[in-house]
């Protein structure tokens, strides 16, 4: 199962964890085997139509998923998925 790695704030919301392995075939399935997994993340990973919240970037393998397939991006067994929020300030 491809192994995704969160930023260190969401922690909480997956047991404390930084890094776990879930399911998908693309990177759409994962976020959503990964909200199915772990409830309270819902909230900070999509908006209330279910898209995927402006401030997060994923990468798979070290690339963005917009130079890829976007959330259709495909998944392998030994990918490594990082999801990483922006940060503004100033």
């Amino acid at each position: 199962m491809p192994t995704v790695r969160f930023p260190h704030i969401m922690k909480y919301y997956i047991n404390d964890q930084s890094e776990i392995t879930v399911p998908g075939a693309t990177v759409a399935e994962m976020i959503q085997n990964v909200i199915e997994g772990y409830p309270s993340v819902k909230f900070h990973l999509v908006d209330a139509d279910g898209r995927l919240r402006r401030h997060f970037n994923i990468f798979v393998n070290g690339t963005h998923i917009r130079d890829l397939k976007g959330l259709e991006t495909p998944l392998q067994e030994e990918d490594k998925v990082i999801l990483m929020a922006s940060a503004a300030g100033g």
